[in-house]
């Protein structure tokens, strides 16, 4: 059953500065005021699900629990059909160095190499999605999980250096630039009332508004 906020703050749950900083973009024009993960000090949990959903829950309850208010994460990535999906729940685990930071330079390369040793040259053959999953947690236990994904293709070499993660190599379906490209109100820019969101993000939390989940 879909529960009401009754609080205007909320923690987001999470570590990455980027993610932050799109969830409080999106939840400030409902009035909304994120409290991350990260500005609280919370220890950043294990993700073992191998599932969006599973990871997006895990951390939600994670902070939810931590500070006693409710909790919003995110658990996305991209889904490459030539890599039967990779690196899907593994997204970010591709840009890890080994000495704890995360190179998604490196990570975009090591998608084209992939793609190169599949013989995906053509952009009908480097079809992909970005998929987000959004949790809203309470310290009770109660979850709401809401899933919105964007088709495009990857494009090489990386184009544009806005937004932050894959955006550079991901261009949606429709459109002619990549999320690299776009300022943050082209990719995720989204307000009750309209009637399209473009980034996976955006369709997600167009579903979380939809519900009724508003305070």
């Amino acid at each position: 059953m879909t529960r009401k906020l009754e609080t205007k703050t909320i923690i987001v749950a999470s570590h990455n500065a980027g993610k932050i900083r799109e969830i409080n973009e999106l939840i400030g024009p409902l009035g909304f005021e994120g409290k991350s993960a990260a500005e609280l000090n919370f220890e950043t949990p294990e993700e073992t699900g191998t599932t969006f959903e599973e990871n997006a829950m895990i951390k939600a309850l994670a902070s939810a629990k931590a500070s006693g208010m409710p909790a919003l994460s995110d658990d996305s990535g991209i889904a490459i059909d030539a890599l039967n999906g990779a690196p899907g729940v593994y997204t970010a685990d591709w840009a890890e160095t080994g000495d704890g930071t995360r190179d998604f330079a490196m990570a975009m390369e090591k998608v084209e190499k992939a793609l190169q040793e599949k013989g995906a040259t053509t952009p009908e053959a480097r079809t992909a999605r970005f998929v987000s999953v959004l949790c809203m947690a309470w310290p009770d236990g109660h979850t709401e999980t809401f899933r919105g994904e964007v088709e495009g293709e990857i494009v090489w070499p990386p184009r544009g250096t806005a937004g932050f993660g894959y955006d550079p190599i991901f261009q949606p379906k429709g459109h002619a630039r990549t999320f690299g490209e776009m300022t943050s109100d082209e990719k995720h820019g989204w307000k009750p009332g309209d009637a399209e969101a473009l980034s996976h993000r955006a369709r997600a939390f167009k579903l979380f508004v939809e519900t009724g989940l508003e305070a």
